[in-house]
């Protein structure tokens, strides 16, 4: 009776899991198939989940476009400054907290999580950003988000998780603590580092919110921001050599959110192997 329950309860899980994948999947599919369809499919409303009268117009025109061009070349050096120098605090904030020998680390983990549940607002972070001269800067999308406080409780549980007996080790063979983080604790947390480094990663590359309110130049702007205002368009870009000529605007906003969504996705399948030994990794120590 019980092995009964229990296959009944893991087909229910699988059946559950495959409705939510199909979920996920479909409003993809759709959108990939409305930017490749022709534009009297799409007026007409032929299209669902597969190209009609099949076309890469919209591609070439998003392709012939530099301003594009530019804005993702220029969200890729965003992303990964602010990914390093994310994880660079993080760990920097996360390692001393771990130490028991640290004065008022109590104090200073509390005002940390303070800060999770409450906030200045946008009105006095705007004050801040542009007291501190980083209007229409780079580094107004970097420095106010530098630091997740989630992300440094999660890497700071797990360099706690780590055996202690591996940096007293260390500091009998003459390690300080920085040489133990280098040479000991880092290479052994690489999982979790690679983990909160896409949550990173995936957070500033969808964020176009702080881009609206902080810069105004448009060689600053990130391609998601060049994205927000395609599709919030209320008509169709119009004249010679811009993108939109041509093209009905569903086809345009389709293909514009493909062109934004791919590059991020494409990492997924490279820190792949770190989610399984993180995976691994529990499990042995459980």
């Amino acid at each position: 009776m019980r092995t009964r329950r229990t296959n009944l309860v893991d087909i229910l899980i699988i059946l559950f899991i495959i409705a939510a994948s199909i979920t996920c999947v479909v409003p993809f599919l759709y959108m990939i198939s409305l930017s490749l369809s022709s534009n009297n499919a799409i007026i007409s409303q032929k299209v669902t989940l597969w190209p009609v009268d099949f076309t890469i117009e919209t591609y070439k025109a998003i392709l012939s476009d530099n301003d594009m061009i530019y804005s993702l070349g220029y969200s890729v050096v965003l992303t990964i400054l602010y990914t390093i120098i994310c994880m660079l605090l993080t760990i920097c904030a996360a390692y001393p907290l771990t130490k028991k020998k640290l004065s008022g680390r109590n104090f200073i983990l509390t005002v940390m999580i303070i800060t999770m549940y409450f906030s200045g607002g946008l009105i006095p972070d705007y004050i801040l950003v542009k007291d501190l001269q980083l209007i229409n800067t780079m580094w107004s999308l970097i420095l106010p988000g530098a630091l997740s406080v989630f992300n440094l409780i999660i890497l700071k549980t797990f360099f706690e998780s780590l055996p202690e007996s591996l940096e007293e080790s260390a500091a009998i063979d003459g390690c300080n603590d920085l040489g133990t983080l280098v040479r000991i604790v880092l290479p052994l947390s690489l999982p979790s580092i690679a983990t909160l480094s896409l949550f990173y990663a995936v957070g500033r590359w969808n964020g176009f919110q702080d881009a609206l309110f902080y810069v105004t130049e448009e060689n600053l702007y990130p391609i998601q921001l060049k994205l927000y205002q395609i599709i919030t368009a209320n008509q169709q870009i119009e004249g010679e050599g811009s993108i939109g000529a041509y093209i009905v605007p569903e086809s345009l906003k389709a293909a514009s959110v493909m062109f934004a969504t791919v590059p991020i996705l494409l990492i997924y399948p490279k820190l792949q192997k770190y989610f399984v030994e993180g995976v691994m990794l529990g499990a042995i120590k459980g």
